[in-house]
């Protein structure tokens, strides 16, 4: 079961709001989903990430895969079961891990051969593997095996790998077959705009439940990341979701948001939180600071979190000096909350087409 419509539009900007329909839940977008990369969200409970407001999830095919194993996650009927999390779940193909993350890798028309991070086994993983797997993990949305590639990249490199990409989703596709699970190809050509409109078409041409944005936020200047995605996203078929994978700051949120993005998701909110660094309407703070010693008051007043409404800067800070264990869990409340909150104002602004004033008034309250 999957389904998608648009519910709003700025008419400033290109951004909307719209409606997902899953097996397990409405999503409402545009949305940031936190990433659980290995079926949990580092240091919090599913209980926790609802408080904080998270709609959807993220979880990793590669290291899922890894670790416990389909096997496992099979014997609770699916990722959902087995991480006690009721709602949505979107799963990453297990592309980019094996360009970031294995000793060794080889790929081919088949697929990536890769050698094991953790203990050096050998394993190919082909397009179809890839949704057999993340069919074992009963994932709402799955995502097509691709190859991603670093910047900078040459034209002719960025081809090769767009074209392997374009014959991986035609492979995704048809290992899906009949099943219910969304489907979404996902756009490369690094930073060349003719080879973004290329993969673009070509997807849908094949048909996808919907339409990620791919090969973006790997080391290229911010203003060609905004370009690129300013490009690509209108091509796209205007009435399927489009995510953005691996992206990113507040900044980032607000301005792809803008340029018609409906999905989201980053490591940064928790990464920065297990490093000290707290995301307010202001601009980021890091807790380590010496000014916060005696600070009583929270991160940000304004905000609602648990972590606000009961601790003060003085505490975090002395938990993170300290290196307590509940520092990583109470400032990731913090971050987490943050970033639903601020997409669900974003959402607020569109549907009352005061889009394009909120935009300008985040970036102005924005320092350093």
């Amino acid at each position: 079961m999957f389904n998608f419509k648009v519910v709003s539009r700025s008419t400033a900007t290109r951004a909307r709001t719209g409606l997902l329909q899953t097996a397990h839940g409405e999503v409402k977008t545009p949305v940031f989903m936190p990433v659980g990369t290995r079926a949990s969200v580092k240091s919090l409970t599913p209980e926790e990430l609802l408080d904080c407001g998270a709609q959807i999830i993220l979880g990793n095919t590669y290291h899922l895969y890894l670790r416990p194993g389909c096997e496992v996650i099979r014997s609770f009927n699916g990722l959902h079961g087995f991480m006690h999390w009721d709602g949505p779940i979107l799963t990453d193909s297990g592309g980019f891990q094996i360009f970031s993350l294995a000793k060794l890798r080889k790929l081919s028309e088949e697929g990536a051969l890769f050698q094991s991070h953790i203990d050096g086994s050998q394993h190919m993983l082909t397009p179809e593997k890839s949704v057999e797997v993340q069919l074992c993990l009963g994932s709402d949305i799955i995502m097509c095996l691709d190859e991603c590639i670093k910047y900078p990249t040459e034209w002719d490199a960025a081809n090769k790998a767009l074209q392997l990409t374009t014959q991986w989703a035609k492979r995704c596709k048809a290992a899906l077959g009949k099943e219910k699970n969304a489907l979404f190809g996902i756009v490369q050509g690094g930073m060349f705009k003719d080879l973004r409109e290329t993969s673009a078409h070509a997807l849908m041409d094949i048909g996808f439940n919907g339409y990620a944005v791919g090969g973006l936020s790997v080391g290229e200047p911010k203003d060609i990341m905004l370009e690129i995605a300013d490009f690509t996203l209108p091509i796209l078929d205007d009435t399927k979701p489009k995510y953005i994978m691996g992206v990113g700051t507040p900044e980032d949120l607000v301005e792809l948001v803008a340029l018609g993005g409906d999905m989201f998701d980053c490591v940064i909110p928790t990464r920065n939180a297990r490093n000290g660094q707290m995301f307010t309407k202001f601009g980021a703070i890091n807790i380590c600071n010496s000014r916060f010693k005696y600070d009583t008051e929270p991160i940000d007043s304004e905000c609602t979190c648990y972590t606000c409404q009961n601790y003060s800067r003085a505490y975090l800070r002395h938990l993170y000096m300290a290196k307590e264990l509940l520092a990583y869990r109470l400032n990731t409340i913090h971050n987490i909350h943050y970033y639903t909150r601020l997409m669900e104002n974003v959402r607020t602004a569109i549907s009352q087409d005061r889009f394009e004033a909120f935009k300008k008034d985040f970036i102005q309250n924005r320092r350093p």
